[in-house]
């Protein structure tokens, strides 16, 4: 056949049509086939933890300001009864209780993280998950089994890409989490695997998600995991109405990793990581937050509270440290370095979220980095003193993103040097965080937005969530507290 002027259709490269051998056909496919019995309870039991740890950072994200202007704003959209909003009474639509949950547990940047994918997976899953369950009146197991299943859909869309997304501006929990969380929407809703691979398709027309609010500490990247599980509702709505989506979401020349990481071949990498789903569980290598800041911030903060104690042994004030040389992957820089005299001086809290060396010299002049200490409006300035002290290095041999390791050294007025440095983070797989702190952690999140009666009750039934019948008892719970 003779191509004609202007007919293109040869010279444009297409996605080979086995759709069963396509990423979203797979995980259409596992969701529907898997038995909640099959899952191990080490994964049962991390979901579990997952679920608790990013409910108890909503409920504190709740407590703040900047959340009655989310709910202000939100409610413009609509009215509803379908899912419980963190922090206020009553239920909202579920798209929308998603967009606003979401949008709490991130914003404090004190929610978990898969550290290998950089994946930040429930400020989206739960948020997605909470509110389908709730509109759908699922069970517990039903939550858990969409919640572990979204997990691990996550986590590989991350590995097949390691590290593309973010030198690009772009952040995977944000471009693509708004297919994971239809995936899991879809299985709540009780969605056909054909229905499902159409809603994943969908999101084609809802990922989005840069890094460009942190150029001038704007408060909008808290969204990207709200929009993404709002999107991901949505999309499994429009697909149980009958909306068909591209079955190539992940494949094609304009799917997640054409458009976002630059190479649509990634998805043949996804496709391969998929073949493993329901023999390896990557979940109970998901790390939690000890900190409410940037995750790459975090193993610098562990070495600059040992050498503060150091220091104080050794009656040294942090005013006589002379400079400050932070050691870290290249990775880390595209979101806590660049460009370094903006770091060194963060316009409001949330911006200190991502300040590398602002931290560090709040940690160093004995600050306590918890969720009060970034709700300040004006820098320190002696901590804006000791911040414009530090510099920063990079290390081209770590193995990043596998691990989050760091290095910081301090040359002490009058000649001494004092270092200390950090293999991984803590809360990783390598140093777990232990289930009592991560209970504390939660106690003292909740008591932010609930009584300390309300927080006993919720903490009771996220423990036993896997025997609830109906998880709209856990929402009326947490709407009485």
């Amino acid at each position: 056949m003779h191509r004609r002027r202007g007919d293109r259709r040869a010279s444009v490269s297409t996605t080979p049509l086995d759709g069963a051998a396509l990423a979203s056909a797979r995980l259409a496919d596992f969701a529907a086939a898997l038995e909640f019995e099959a899952i191990p309870l080490e994964v049962v039991q991390a979901a579990s933890d997952h679920l608790l740890d990013a409910i108890g950072v909503g409920l504190a994200a709740a407590s703040l300001p900047a959340a009655d202007k989310y709910a202000a704003a939100l409610r413009e959209l609509g009215e509803g009864d379908d899912a419980t909003v963190l922090g206020l009474p009553g239920r909202w639509p579920a798209a929308s209780a998603a967009l606003h949950n979401g949008t709490l547990i991130h914003s404090l940047e004190f929610d978990d993280t898969h550290i290998a994918s950089v994946v930040h997976g429930s400020s989206v899953l739960a948020a997605a998950a909470l509110a389908v369950a709730e509109k759908s009146k699922a069970s517990g197991r039903d939550l858990l089994k969409a919640y572990v299943v979204g997990w691990e859909a996550f986590i590989r869309l991350g590995l097949a890409a390691p590290g593309l997304f973010q030198p690009r501006g772009f952040q995977l929990t944000a471009v693509g989490g708004s297919s994971i969380a239809a995936l899991v929407s879809s299985m709540l809703l009780g969605l056909d695997p054909a229905s499902t691979r159409h809603a994943l398709g969908i999101t084609a027309s809802q990922m989005s998600g840069t890094f460009e609010p942190l150029a001038d500490g704007s408060a909008s990247k808290a969204l990207n995991p709200g929009w993404a599980a709002h999107g991901g509702v949505v999309a499994a709505l429009l697909a149980k109405s009958g909306m068909t989506g591209p079955m190539t979401v992940y494949e094609g020349r304009f799917g997640l990793y054409g458009a976002f990481a630059g190479d649509a071949s990634l998805g043949e990498r996804y496709v391969a990581l998929l073949r493993s789903l329901g023999t390896r569980w990557h979940l109970p290598e998901a790390a939690l937050k000890a900190y409410p800041c940037c995750h790459y911030i975090h193993p610098f903060l562990e070495c600059a509270d040992a050498l503060r104690m150091e220091l104080a042994a050794r009656g040294v004030l942090a005013e006589n440290i002379a400079q400050i040389t932070c050691t870290g992957p290249a990775g880390y820089e595209t979101v806590i370095c660049d460009p370094w005299a903006r770091k060194q001086r963060p316009s409001n809290g949330y911006d200190a979220k991502f300040s590398l060396p602002y931290c560090v010299s709040a940690a160093l002049s004995g600050a306590t980095i918890d969720v009060p200490f970034f709700a300040f409006d004006t820098p320190d300035p002696r901590v804006l003193t000791l911040a414009s002290r530090v510099m920063w290095q990079r290390d081209d041999e770590a193995d990043f993103p596998r691990c989050f390791p760091a290095r910081v050294d301090l040359q002490i007025a009058g000649g001494s040097v004092l270092g200390r440095a950090v293999d991984d983070v803590f809360g990783s797989p390598a140093r777990r965080m232990p289930h009592e702190q991560l209970i504390a952690k939660f106690r003292g999140n909740a008591v932010l937005s609930l009584t300390a009666d309300g927080v006993e009750r919720v903490l009771s039934q996220l423990e036993r969530i896997a025997e609830m019948p109906d998880v709209r008892v856990l929402g009326d719970t947490l709407i009485a507290a």
